[in-house]
């Protein structure tokens, strides 16, 4: 039998662990709800996934990612360090709305030599929270 203080606890720890994997999805979230608030109706986590993998100029996001989003990558012109991109393995990714946005805009510009739609920020992003 579970007293009143083991009872609370229990309930307690459940709680805190629903809280804490919903505040780990919010920003991706906000994020999503924001880009479907500005005009996109349907969000396509396959073509997000087709856009990381296909080649523009010689370049794709695969260049400094790396195949996997589990393993670590490096920048392709400067050699630094990447920490994977799968939230699942790297609990500081799609935690920072403002940080989404500064490497969107950084790596599609370098990427793709101009800046991602809101339709392929958002997809993008759908997949990447799958990963």
């Amino acid at each position: 039998m579970m007293t009143a203080n083991r009872l609370s606890l229990t309930f307690g720890c459940i709680g805190m662990l629903l809280i804490g994997s919903s505040v780990f999805a919010a920003p991706a979230d906000d994020l999503l709800a924001k880009y479907q608030a500005q005009g996109i109706s349907i969000v396509n986590a396959d073509a997000g996934k087709k856009l990381w993998f296909k080649g523009f100029s010689g370049r794709s996001c695969t260049s400094c990612h790396g195949e996997t989003l589990a393993a670590t990558g490096k920048h392709a012109r400067t050699g630094k360090r990447i920490e994977p991109m799968a939230p699942s393995l790297n609990t500081e990714r799609l935690t920072d709305v403002a940080k989404i946005e500064k490497w969107f805009l950084r790596n599609c510009k370098w990427t793709l030599k101009r800046e991602c739609s809101l339709q392929e920020k958002a997809d993008v992003l759908a997949w990447l929270k799958e990963q």
